[in-house]
């Protein structure tokens, strides 16, 4: 079992940067992709990035490319989400992943998630 906790989230202006971090205890992390998903209420959860065991591969939502940055540190057992240009459209629970075989497979481990509201 591998247990994700998120960090991070708080309430921020529209144009100001956040860093979400994940640290993953038990299990295999460092062999496992990781990624991050959001959800507004009501709307399905959405992928916004992932990233390969290794951190060579990455994949980023439409929504966030160019602006969101994921990366990772295997010695931490850790997993980063770096969020520029935030929109109000971000706000969202994010939630920290681990695990899958594929972007849009099933991810078994999932973090409680952090609150990221983002004002105009």
């Amino acid at each position: 079992q591998i247990q994700p906790v998120e960090s991070g989230g708080r309430l921020v202006q529209a144009g100001e940067s956040l860093r979400l971090s994940c640290a993953a205890s038990g299990g295999r992390f460092k062999d496992s992709a990781a990624g991050w998903f959001r959800q507004v209420p009501g709307k399905v959860h959405e992928l916004v990035a992932g990233i390969s065991w290794d951190g060579e591969m990455t994949y980023y939502a439409d929504s966030v490319k160019g602006r969101f940055t994921i990366s990772r540190d295997n010695v931490k057992n850790s997993v980063y989400l770096q969020m520029n240009s935030l929109k109000v459209e971000d706000t969202a629970v994010y939630y920290c992943v681990v695990g899958a075989s594929s972007w849009q497979g099933s991810w078994p481990y999932w973090g409680q998630g952090t609150q990221v509201t983002v004002s105009s």
